[in-house]
């Protein structure tokens, strides 16, 4: 009988056979804000130089001879420096240039530059290495 009714009045059947719910547009207070930051996110941790936004140079011995060990003038790693890759790599090759070029000592640390500030503590690596 109801379906009688419903196919008998056009009007009403179009109605309910059209009726969709609509979308609140509208921001409320209970819906979340994108554009916010993340509260938890921590601080991306940058390198010494990358921080300073300095460019190691191989004519800048007395920052090269920090990467350097005063004993065997080996370049420290980057577990102990605490330098990302880009700059690792960089330090490397500057040392390597400056050594080259007679600018700094291969075997040992120029007594010059032996009492200059640390940047890091060589005997408290950043990350723990297996020795």
């Amino acid at each position: 009988m109801f379906r009688q009714f419903l196919s008998q009045n056009s009007v009403f059947s179009r109605s309910v056979v059209r009726y969709v719910p609509q979308i609140r547009t509208q921001s409320t207070t209970d819906e979340p804000l994108f554009d916010m930051e993340n509260p938890f996110e921590k601080e991306r941790q940058q390198c010494l130089l990358c921080r300073h936004k300095i460019i190691p140079n191989y004519k800048n011995v007395k920052l090269l001879s920090q990467f350097q060990s005063p004993y065997t003038g080996r370049v420290y790693g980057k577990h102990i420096t605490g330098l990302c890759d880009t700059q690792q790599k960089l330090v490397e090759a500057e040392i390597i240039k400056a050594q080259n070029a007679g600018l700094m000592a291969t075997y040992l640390k120029e007594p010059c530059y032996l009492k200059d500030p640390k940047l890091f503590d060589a005997d408290n690596p950043i990350r723990p290495h297996r020795f």
